[in-house]
Protein backbone atom coordinates (compact mmCIF):
# COMPACT_ATOMS: atom_id res chain seq x y z
CA UNK A 1 0.00 0.00 0.00
CA UNK A 2 1.36 3.35 -1.03
CA UNK A 3 0.18 6.69 1.06
CA UNK A 4 0.14 9.37 -0.89
CA UNK A 5 0.54 13.21 0.39
CA UNK A 6 -3.43 14.70 0.32
CA UNK A 7 -3.21 18.57 -0.11
CA UNK A 8 -6.80 18.36 0.09
CA UNK A 9 -8.84 20.97 2.51
CA UNK A 10 -11.72 18.92 3.56
CA UNK A 11 -12.41 15.74 4.08
CA UNK A 12 -8.49 16.13 4.63
CA UNK A 13 -5.42 13.76 5.60
CA UNK A 14 -5.66 11.89 8.65
CA UNK A 15 -2.78 11.09 10.54
CA UNK A 16 -1.37 7.73 9.43
CA UNK A 17 -1.29 6.24 12.76
CA UNK A 18 -4.46 7.32 13.76
CA UNK A 19 -5.95 5.08 10.45
CA UNK A 20 -3.72 1.70 11.49
CA UNK A 21 -5.08 1.83 14.51
CA UNK A 22 -9.05 2.37 13.78
CA UNK A 23 -7.80 -0.60 11.14
CA UNK A 24 -6.56 -2.57 13.98
CA UNK A 25 -10.13 -2.23 15.90
CA UNK A 26 -12.29 -1.83 13.25
CA UNK A 27 -13.74 -5.36 13.40
CA UNK A 28 -13.46 -5.97 17.11
CA UNK A 29 -12.77 -3.04 19.47
CA UNK A 30 -10.78 -4.01 22.63
CA UNK A 31 -12.19 -7.46 22.25
CA UNK A 32 -15.34 -6.46 22.59
CA UNK A 33 -16.46 -9.01 19.89
CA UNK A 34 -17.81 -5.65 17.23
CA UNK A 35 -17.11 -2.41 15.56
CA UNK A 36 -17.34 0.72 17.25
CA UNK A 37 -19.60 1.00 14.22
CA UNK A 38 -22.05 -1.31 15.82
CA UNK A 39 -21.86 0.33 19.08
CA UNK A 40 -25.42 1.58 20.92
CA UNK A 41 -24.62 5.03 21.45
CA UNK A 42 -25.74 4.82 24.79
CA UNK A 43 -23.59 1.41 25.71
CA UNK A 44 -20.58 1.66 28.38
CA UNK A 45 -18.45 0.73 25.88
CA UNK A 46 -19.26 3.62 23.60
CA UNK A 47 -19.84 6.52 26.73
CA UNK A 48 -16.31 5.98 27.42
CA UNK A 49 -15.24 6.95 24.29
CA UNK A 50 -17.09 10.10 24.23
CA UNK A 51 -16.05 10.98 27.42
CA UNK A 52 -12.55 10.41 27.02
CA UNK A 53 -12.34 12.14 23.46
CA UNK A 54 -13.94 15.34 25.16
CA UNK A 55 -11.09 15.03 28.06
CA UNK A 56 -8.79 15.19 25.82
CA UNK A 57 -9.65 17.89 23.38
CA UNK A 58 -10.29 19.88 26.51
CA UNK A 59 -6.82 19.35 27.61
CA UNK A 60 -5.41 20.10 24.21
CA UNK A 61 -7.21 23.49 24.49
CA UNK A 62 -7.25 23.96 27.98
CA UNK A 63 -11.08 24.51 27.70
CA UNK A 64 -12.35 26.61 30.91
CA UNK A 65 -14.93 24.53 33.16
CA UNK A 66 -17.34 27.15 32.66
CA UNK A 67 -17.49 26.14 28.91
CA UNK A 68 -19.35 23.12 27.34
CA UNK A 69 -17.90 21.09 24.96
CA UNK A 70 -20.82 19.64 22.18
CA UNK A 71 -19.76 17.29 19.74
CA UNK A 72 -23.35 17.76 16.88
CA UNK A 73 -23.64 17.09 13.39
CA UNK A 74 -24.58 19.30 10.28
CA UNK A 75 -20.85 20.61 10.05
CA UNK A 76 -19.96 24.09 10.39
CA UNK A 77 -22.22 25.57 7.73
CA UNK A 78 -25.22 24.39 10.13
CA UNK A 79 -24.14 26.42 12.87
CA UNK A 80 -24.48 29.84 10.89
CA UNK A 81 -27.87 28.94 11.53
CA UNK A 82 -26.60 28.15 15.22
CA UNK A 83 -25.91 31.07 15.87
CA UNK A 84 -28.26 33.79 15.19
CA UNK A 85 -30.97 31.03 16.70
CA UNK A 86 -28.80 30.78 20.06
CA UNK A 87 -27.83 33.97 20.57
CA UNK A 88 -30.51 36.14 19.56
CA UNK A 89 -33.45 35.03 21.40
CA UNK A 90 -32.98 38.53 24.07
CA UNK A 91 -32.89 40.43 20.91
CA UNK A 92 -29.95 42.66 18.77
CA UNK A 93 -28.31 42.14 15.88
CA UNK A 94 -25.40 39.34 15.10
CA UNK A 95 -22.53 41.39 13.70
CA UNK A 96 -20.10 39.94 11.23
CA UNK A 97 -16.25 40.45 10.01
CA UNK A 98 -16.73 39.75 6.80
CA UNK A 99 -13.03 38.24 5.35
CA UNK A 100 -13.63 35.68 2.69
CA UNK A 101 -16.49 33.22 1.12
CA UNK A 102 -17.09 31.50 4.42
CA UNK A 103 -17.71 34.80 6.15
CA UNK A 104 -20.05 35.92 3.53
CA UNK A 105 -22.17 32.64 3.70
CA UNK A 106 -22.12 32.95 7.64
CA UNK A 107 -24.00 36.40 7.10
CA UNK A 108 -26.51 35.19 4.49
CA UNK A 109 -27.86 32.79 6.29
CA UNK A 110 -28.20 34.89 9.40
CA UNK A 111 -29.97 37.67 7.24
CA UNK A 112 -32.19 35.21 6.52
CA UNK A 113 -33.23 34.64 10.27
CA UNK A 114 -33.72 37.92 11.03
CA UNK A 115 -30.99 40.39 10.21
CA UNK A 116 -27.07 41.09 10.21
CA UNK A 117 -25.06 44.14 10.22
CA UNK A 118 -21.29 43.46 8.57
CA UNK A 119 -19.12 45.26 11.37
CA UNK A 120 -16.20 45.77 8.66
CA UNK A 121 -15.31 44.21 5.49
CA UNK A 122 -12.07 42.83 3.44
CA UNK A 123 -14.04 43.37 -0.04
CA UNK A 124 -12.21 46.64 -0.21
CA UNK A 125 -8.78 44.75 -0.93
CA UNK A 126 -10.43 42.29 -2.96
CA UNK A 127 -10.02 39.81 0.34
CA UNK A 128 -6.05 40.03 0.39
CA UNK A 129 -6.46 41.61 4.04
CA UNK A 130 -7.75 41.52 7.09
CA UNK A 131 -9.59 44.61 8.16
CA UNK A 132 -7.43 46.16 10.67
CA UNK A 133 -8.87 47.02 14.38
CA UNK A 134 -9.87 50.19 14.18
CA UNK A 135 -12.16 49.51 11.03
CA UNK A 136 -14.06 47.55 13.65
CA UNK A 137 -17.91 49.48 13.61
CA UNK A 138 -20.23 47.68 15.54
CA UNK A 139 -23.69 48.25 15.62
CA UNK A 140 -25.37 49.54 18.57
CA UNK A 141 -27.69 46.43 20.08
CA UNK A 142 -25.53 43.94 18.77
CA UNK A 143 -25.47 40.87 20.37
CA UNK A 144 -22.43 38.97 19.45
CA UNK A 145 -19.52 39.51 16.95
CA UNK A 146 -19.11 36.65 14.22
CA UNK A 147 -15.38 35.89 12.22
CA UNK A 148 -13.76 33.12 10.40
CA UNK A 149 -10.30 32.56 11.85
CA UNK A 150 -8.83 31.28 8.74
CA UNK A 151 -10.85 31.64 5.68
CA UNK A 152 -10.01 27.88 3.75
CA UNK A 153 -10.73 29.15 0.69
CA UNK A 154 -8.82 32.38 -0.15
CA UNK A 155 -6.50 31.26 2.52
CA UNK A 156 -6.82 34.71 4.34
CA UNK A 157 -5.82 34.47 8.19
CA UNK A 158 -6.39 36.71 10.67
CA UNK A 159 -3.82 38.16 12.95
CA UNK A 160 -5.46 39.28 15.71
CA UNK A 161 -8.33 38.51 18.08
CA UNK A 162 -11.28 41.12 18.31
CA UNK A 163 -11.09 42.80 21.68
CA UNK A 164 -15.12 44.05 21.72
CA UNK A 165 -17.70 44.04 24.67
CA UNK A 166 -20.12 41.09 23.14
CA UNK A 167 -19.58 37.94 23.01
CA UNK A 168 -16.91 36.97 20.52
CA UNK A 169 -18.10 34.23 18.08
CA UNK A 170 -15.39 31.89 16.05
CA UNK A 171 -15.92 29.82 12.75
CA UNK A 172 -11.85 27.97 13.56
CA UNK A 173 -13.20 25.26 11.64
CA UNK A 174 -9.95 24.94 9.62
CA UNK A 175 -7.44 26.22 12.24
CA UNK A 176 -8.39 24.68 15.64
CA UNK A 177 -6.02 22.65 17.03
CA UNK A 178 -2.84 23.90 14.86
CA UNK A 179 -2.01 26.45 17.68
CA UNK A 180 -2.75 27.71 21.33
CA UNK A 181 -5.83 29.95 22.01
CA UNK A 182 -6.93 30.99 25.06
CA UNK A 183 -10.52 30.06 24.84
CA UNK A 184 -11.62 32.68 27.79
CA UNK A 185 -11.34 35.41 24.96
CA UNK A 186 -14.79 33.57 23.23
CA UNK A 187 -18.59 33.24 23.95
CA UNK A 188 -18.82 30.81 21.20
CA UNK A 189 -16.21 28.64 18.73
CA UNK A 190 -17.44 25.89 16.30
CA UNK A 191 -15.10 24.13 13.80
CA UNK A 192 -16.07 21.55 11.64
CA UNK A 193 -13.75 17.93 12.07
CA UNK A 194 -13.22 17.19 8.51
CA UNK A 195 -9.61 19.34 8.62
CA UNK A 196 -8.05 19.50 11.93
CA UNK A 197 -10.07 17.32 14.05
CA UNK A 198 -11.37 14.19 12.40
CA UNK A 199 -13.35 12.32 9.82
CA UNK A 200 -16.62 14.41 8.43
CA UNK A 201 -19.52 13.90 10.11
CA UNK A 202 -19.04 16.24 13.54
CA UNK A 203 -19.20 19.69 14.13
CA UNK A 204 -17.73 20.67 17.49
CA UNK A 205 -19.46 23.76 19.28
CA UNK A 206 -17.07 24.94 22.60
CA UNK A 207 -19.64 27.93 24.44
CA UNK A 208 -19.69 29.43 27.55
CA UNK A 209 -22.12 28.01 29.75
CA UNK A 210 -24.08 32.11 30.68
CA UNK A 211 -25.08 31.71 26.69
CA UNK A 212 -26.85 28.87 26.72
CA UNK A 213 -29.65 30.36 28.08
CA UNK A 214 -30.32 32.75 24.60
CA UNK A 215 -31.59 30.92 21.72
CA UNK A 216 -35.30 31.52 20.00
CA UNK A 217 -38.13 29.78 21.39
CA UNK A 218 -37.86 29.02 17.93
CA UNK A 219 -35.16 27.33 17.30
CA UNK A 220 -35.23 23.53 16.32
CA UNK A 221 -34.60 21.00 19.02
CA UNK A 222 -31.73 19.45 17.07
CA UNK A 223 -29.90 22.98 16.95
CA UNK A 224 -30.07 24.18 20.66
CA UNK A 225 -26.84 24.62 22.07
CA UNK A 226 -28.40 24.07 25.22
CA UNK A 227 -30.69 20.94 24.67
CA UNK A 228 -26.86 19.14 24.00
CA UNK A 229 -25.26 20.07 26.48
CA UNK A 230 -27.79 19.07 28.71
CA UNK A 231 -27.81 15.61 27.48
CA UNK A 232 -23.86 14.97 26.71
CA UNK A 233 -24.31 15.52 23.02
CA UNK A 234 -26.37 12.15 22.95
CA UNK A 235 -29.83 14.36 22.30
CA UNK A 236 -30.23 12.01 19.19
CA UNK A 237 -28.06 9.59 17.80
CA UNK A 238 -24.79 11.01 17.08
CA UNK A 239 -22.16 10.33 14.33
CA UNK A 240 -20.42 7.69 16.88
CA UNK A 241 -17.87 6.35 14.12
CA UNK A 242 -16.75 10.35 13.59
CA UNK A 243 -16.31 10.83 17.35
CA UNK A 244 -14.27 7.99 17.73
CA UNK A 245 -11.76 8.67 14.90
CA UNK A 246 -11.72 12.28 16.34
CA UNK A 247 -11.20 11.05 20.00
CA UNK A 248 -8.05 8.68 18.30
CA UNK A 249 -6.88 12.14 16.58
CA UNK A 250 -7.14 13.88 19.71
CA UNK A 251 -4.83 11.00 21.46
CA UNK A 252 -2.28 11.58 18.58
CA UNK A 253 -2.00 15.43 18.99
CA UNK A 254 -1.08 14.78 22.93
CA UNK A 255 1.15 11.78 21.79
CA UNK A 256 3.11 14.66 19.65
CA UNK A 257 3.33 17.76 22.08
CA UNK A 258 -0.37 18.70 22.01
CA UNK A 259 -0.72 22.05 20.65
CA UNK A 260 2.25 24.12 21.56
CA UNK A 261 4.64 21.90 19.57
CA UNK A 262 1.81 21.56 16.57
CA UNK A 263 2.34 25.34 16.00
CA UNK A 264 5.68 24.98 15.51
CA UNK A 265 5.46 22.46 13.27
CA UNK A 266 2.71 24.08 11.21
CA UNK A 267 4.79 26.96 11.48
CA UNK A 268 7.70 25.51 10.15
CA UNK A 269 5.85 23.58 6.92
CA UNK A 270 4.04 26.77 6.16
CA UNK A 271 7.31 29.15 6.19
CA UNK A 272 9.00 26.96 3.76
CA UNK A 273 6.16 26.58 1.58
CA UNK A 274 5.14 30.48 1.45
CA UNK A 275 9.47 30.86 0.94
CA UNK A 276 9.26 29.00 -2.17
CA UNK A 277 6.67 30.76 -3.74
CA UNK A 278 7.83 33.96 -2.90
CA UNK A 279 11.83 32.90 -4.38
CA UNK A 280 9.86 32.12 -8.06
CA UNK A 281 9.13 34.45 -10.30
CA UNK A 282 6.97 31.52 -12.09
CA UNK A 283 4.51 30.87 -8.55
CA UNK A 284 2.41 33.67 -6.92
CA UNK A 285 0.17 33.75 -3.82
CA UNK A 286 -2.09 37.03 -3.39
CA UNK A 287 -2.42 37.55 0.47
CA UNK A 288 -0.65 40.18 2.40
CA UNK A 289 2.49 38.33 4.27
CA UNK A 290 0.60 39.19 7.80
CA UNK A 291 -2.45 37.94 7.05
CA UNK A 292 -0.90 34.42 5.02
CA UNK A 293 -3.01 31.09 6.42
CA UNK A 294 -0.83 28.61 7.86
CA UNK A 295 -3.03 26.05 6.80
CA UNK A 296 -4.69 27.05 3.17
CA UNK A 297 -1.60 28.02 0.85
CA UNK A 298 -3.50 28.81 -2.57
CA UNK A 299 -1.05 30.21 -5.37
CA UNK A 300 -0.99 30.57 -9.28
CA UNK A 301 0.88 30.07 -12.03
CA UNK A 302 2.22 32.84 -13.92
CA UNK A 303 1.21 30.61 -16.94
CA UNK A 304 -2.31 29.49 -16.39
CA UNK A 305 -2.55 27.43 -19.32
CA UNK A 306 -0.70 24.84 -17.32
CA UNK A 307 -2.83 24.15 -14.66
CA UNK A 308 -4.09 21.29 -15.88
CA UNK A 309 -0.53 19.94 -16.73
CA UNK A 310 0.78 20.97 -13.05
CA UNK A 311 -2.07 18.91 -11.58
CA UNK A 312 -1.43 16.08 -13.27
CA UNK A 313 1.86 15.77 -12.77
CA UNK A 314 1.59 16.36 -9.50
CA UNK A 315 -1.04 13.35 -9.23
CA UNK A 316 1.76 11.11 -10.68
CA UNK A 317 4.40 12.38 -8.14
CA UNK A 318 2.29 11.33 -5.32
CA UNK A 319 0.87 14.97 -4.60
CA UNK A 320 -3.06 15.07 -4.42
CA UNK A 321 -5.76 17.31 -4.92
CA UNK A 322 -4.10 20.95 -4.94
CA UNK A 323 -6.39 22.23 -7.38
CA UNK A 324 -8.02 25.34 -6.28
CA UNK A 325 -11.54 26.16 -5.39
CA UNK A 326 -13.53 26.38 -8.11
CA UNK A 327 -14.20 30.02 -6.93
CA UNK A 328 -10.75 31.72 -6.92
CA UNK A 329 -9.02 29.29 -9.26
CA UNK A 330 -5.35 28.58 -9.41
CA UNK A 331 -4.02 25.96 -6.68
CA UNK A 332 -4.05 25.19 -2.77
CA UNK A 333 -2.00 23.14 -0.68
CA UNK A 334 -3.93 22.09 2.66
CA UNK A 335 -1.23 21.66 5.64
CA UNK A 336 -3.16 20.78 8.57
CA UNK A 337 -1.27 19.04 11.37
CA UNK A 338 -2.02 15.91 9.87
CA UNK A 339 0.32 16.75 6.71
CA UNK A 340 3.94 15.91 7.64
CA UNK A 341 6.40 18.10 7.02
CA UNK A 342 7.89 15.87 4.27
CA UNK A 343 4.92 16.35 1.86
CA UNK A 344 5.42 19.53 2.23
CA UNK A 345 9.19 19.20 1.49
CA UNK A 346 8.35 17.03 -1.70
CA UNK A 347 5.55 19.78 -2.45
CA UNK A 348 8.32 21.96 -2.95
CA UNK A 349 10.72 20.16 -4.40
CA UNK A 350 8.00 19.40 -7.63
CA UNK A 351 7.25 22.64 -7.81
CA UNK A 352 11.04 23.80 -8.50
CA UNK A 353 11.38 20.84 -10.66
CA UNK A 354 8.05 22.18 -12.71
CA UNK A 355 9.59 25.86 -13.36
CA UNK A 356 12.34 24.25 -14.51
CA UNK A 357 10.97 22.15 -17.12
CA UNK A 358 8.05 24.57 -18.00
CA UNK A 359 9.36 28.25 -16.71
Amino acid sequence: MTRHFNFCSGPAMLPTAVLERAQHEMLDYQSKGLSVMEMSHRSSDFMAIAERAEADLRELLAVPDNYSVLFMQGGATMQFAGVPLNLLGKGGTGNYLDTGIWSQKAIREAEHLGGAHVAASASDNRYTAAPSPSELSLSANAAYLHYCENETIGGLQMDYTPEVEVPLVCDMSSSILSKPIDISRYGVIYAGAQKNIGPAGIVIVIVRNDLLEQACPEAPTLLKWKAFADNGSMLNTPATYAWYLSGLVFDWLKAQGGVEAMAQVNARKASKLYGAIDASSFYSNPIAPANRSQMNVPFVLADESLNSVFLEKAEVAGLLNLKGHRSVGGMRASIYNAMPEAGVDHLIDFMRDFEQRHG
